[in-house]
C-alpha cells in the first residue's frame, strides 16, 4: 500500500506539471458532451471486428451471468419508460440485478421547492426493483447539474452547507437499509477550471469551497451508514493526454479524502466510451490506473456504460463494431478484481439519452445498448455476455434479495 501511494504521488506529480503547461489546450465539458468527442469507425477496425465470435452459450440473462463471476450486472431506467411500456419493464427485470433511476433521484425532481420534498416517483421503482430481486442505486446527492431552477435564487454562501445536508439527510435517510449504492460527489474534477486541485469551479465549491465533499460523504454516512458511498466521474478510461491529467487529478482527490478517513468506498467510472476506443485505449495504463484505485481500498463500479457512434453504418457493421467495443474495454476492467458492478446507461436503444444528444441525435436507429429498439438482444448483449462468461471469478457481491457485501 505504502509504495503504491508513493508511486500515485509521483505520477501525480509529473502528470501535474503537464496539466498546469496544457490546460487551455483542451475542455472537458458537461453532461451533453461526455462522450470522448469526435469517435470514428476506422476500416481497420471494421475488418479486425468481422473476424471476432460474440457466441455465447445458453439464453441465461446478463444478471445471472454477472452474478455467477461475483459481480453486479444493472441498468439505468427512467420512470416513464418503465412504467408506460410493460415489455420494457419485463425485459428489465429478466436482465438486470440493479435499476438505477435516470432522474428521479436527482435534486430538481425530488425537492421541487427548497422545503418540499417529492418521492412518489423514487420510491415506485425502489418498490419494483424490491419486487424483483434488484438491487437500488442513486444518483446524485451532489452535482452540479440537475439542480432546481429555485436553486440560483435561494442558496448562497450563508445557507448552501445547511441546504445541502438537509437534503443529502433528507434523501439517504428516507432511503437508509434500501440502497446498495450512492453517487455521493459527481464530477467534481475538472481539469479546464485550472485550479492546482483539478476540482471543478461548481456551484458547491463557489459556495462551500473544496471541503463541500467531504461534508457529502460524512453526511451520506450518517444518514445510511449500510449504503456503499461513491466517488464518480467521466473520461477516465482513455489515454490521451486530457484523460491522463485527469485520472491524476482524481486519484489525488482520492486518496486526499481516503488520508482524511472520509467514508468513501468506491470509485464510479461512468465510462461512455466512442467506437474509436481502440485507438485511445491503452490496456497497461487503464490496468495501472485500475490498480491504484485499489491500493487505496476501494471498490470499482462501471456506472453509465454505452458505446457512442458517430457516423451511420449498415446495421450489421454498426452491431460487429460495438460489440467489439464493449469487448476490448470490459476484457480489460473486469481483469481488475476490484470492479465489482457493470451499469449500463440504460437497457435498450429505445431510450437511449444519446438519441438526443446534439452530436448523435442525427444517426437514424442508434444502437448503443444491449437491447435493441424492439427489446431483443443483439451483439452488444453478447459481448457483455461473454465477458461477464470470461471474467475472473471474485468475492460474491450479489446475493439476488437486495443484500451486498
Amino acid at each position: 500500500m505504502a509504495k503504491n501511494r508513493i508511486r500515485i504521488k509521483r505520477r501525480s506529480f509529473l502528470l501535474g506539471l503537464g496539466a498546469l503547461a496544457g490546460v487551455g489546450a483542451f475542455a472537458i465539458s458537461s453532461r451533453a458532451r461526455q462522450v470522448n468527442d469526435q469517435p470514428q469507425t476506422t476500416q481497420a477496425q471494421i475488418t479486425n471486428v468481422k473476424n471476432k465470435n460474440f457466441a455465447v452459450t445458453g439464453e441465461a440473462p446478463l444478471r445471472l451471468r454477472a452474478k455467477n463471476k461475483g459481480l453486479i450486472y444493472g441498468a439505468s431506467g427512467r420512470y416513464s419508460d418503465l412504467f408506460q411500456n410493460s415489455l420494457y419493464k419485463a425485459r428489465f427485470a429478466q436482465e438486470c440485478g440493479m435499476l438505477v433511476p435516470g432522474l428521479e433521484l436527482k435534486w430538481q425532481v425530488l425537492r421541487p421547492t427548497l422545503d418540499r420534498f417529492d418521492f412518489t416517483k423514487g420510491d415506485r421503482m425502489a418498490e419494483f426493483a424490491r419486487s424483483h430481486n434488484m438491487l437500488f442505486r442513486g444518483t446524485a446527492l451532489a452535482w452540479h447539474e440537475a439542480l432546481p431552477g429555485w436553486f440560483k435564487n435561494k442558496v448562497d454562501r450563508k445557507n448552501a452547507e445547511q441546504v445541502m445536508v438537509k437534503h443529502i439527510k433528507t434523501v439517504a435517510g428516507h432511503y437508509a437499509g434500501k440502497m446498495h449504492s450512492w453517487d455521493v460527489v459527481n464530477e467534481a474534477i475538472r481539469v479546464a477550471d485550472k485550479r492546482s486541485d483539478g476540482l471543478r469551479k461548481s456551484p458547491w465549491l463557489k459556495l462551500l469551497g473544496p471541503d463541500y465533499i467531504e461534508i457529502a460523504f460524512r453526511t451520506a454516512a450518517e444518514a445510511d451508514p449500510k449504503a456503499l458511498l461513491v466517488y464518480n466521474d467521466h473520461q477516465l478510461e482513455y489515454s490521451k493526454f486530457e484523460n491522463e491529467v485527469k485520472r491524476t487529478k482524481v486519484l489525488e482527490l482520492l486518496e486526499r479524502l481516503k488520508s482524511k478517513g472520509v467514508p468513501l468506498h468506491a470509485l464510479g467510472m461512468q465510462a461512455h466510451v466512442g467506437v474509436d476506443a481502440n485507438k485511445h485505449l491503452n490496456p497497461q495504463k487503464l490496468r495501472d490506473f485500475l490498480k491504484d484505485v485499489a491500493s487505496l481500498g476501494l471498490k470499482i463500479m462501471i456506472t453509465e456504460l454505452d458505446v457512442s457512434e458517430q457516423q451511420n453504418l449498415d446495421v450489421d457493421t454498426r452491431d460487429q463494431v460495438i460489440a467489439g467495443v464493449y469487448e476490448d474495454f470490459l476484457s480489460v476492467m473486469l481483469d481488475e478484481p476490484a470492479v465489482t458492478t457493470v451499469i449500463t446507461w440504460g437497457l435498450s436503444d429505445r431510450y437511449t439519452w444519446l438519441s438526443k444528444r446534439p452530436k448523435t441525435a442525427h444517426i437514424k436507429g442508434l444502437r448503443p445498448l444491449p437491447l435493441d429498439a424492439q427489446m431483443e438482444r443483439k451483439l452488444a448483449w453478447n459481448a457483455i455476455a461473454q465477458a461477464f462468461d470470461n471474467a475472473p471469478m471474485r468475492k460474491v457481491e450479489y446475493e439476488g434479495d437486495g443484500a451486498f457485501t
